[in-house]
């Protein structure tokens, strides 16, 4: 198991994701993001809002997303 951050992944808080592989992690990630925007949190807004703007550019995304799995491969286990 593996511990990244919201914040790490892109979002705007210090919660802890624990998971066994990337995708995963990402998955969590994902889901305390839409219950974030479920709740207004204005600072998970605006760190959606970037990542939308991100997603414009397919190649900017894929190369942000390819950062955040070698950031993650990269860390100890737990």
């Amino acid at each position: 198991m593996k511990t990244m951050t919201c914040r790490q992944l892109g979002g705007a808080c210090e919660k802890k994701f624990q998971a066994a592989t990337f995708d995963e992690i990402a998955g969590l990630s994902k889901q305390h993001g839409m219950e974030m925007f479920q709740e207004k949190d204005a600072a998970h807004l605006e760190a959606m809002n970037t990542i939308q703007a991100l997603m414009q550019d397919p190649e900017a995304m894929q190369a942000w997303f390819e950062n955040k799995k070698k950031e993650f491969d990269a860390l100890a286990e737990d």
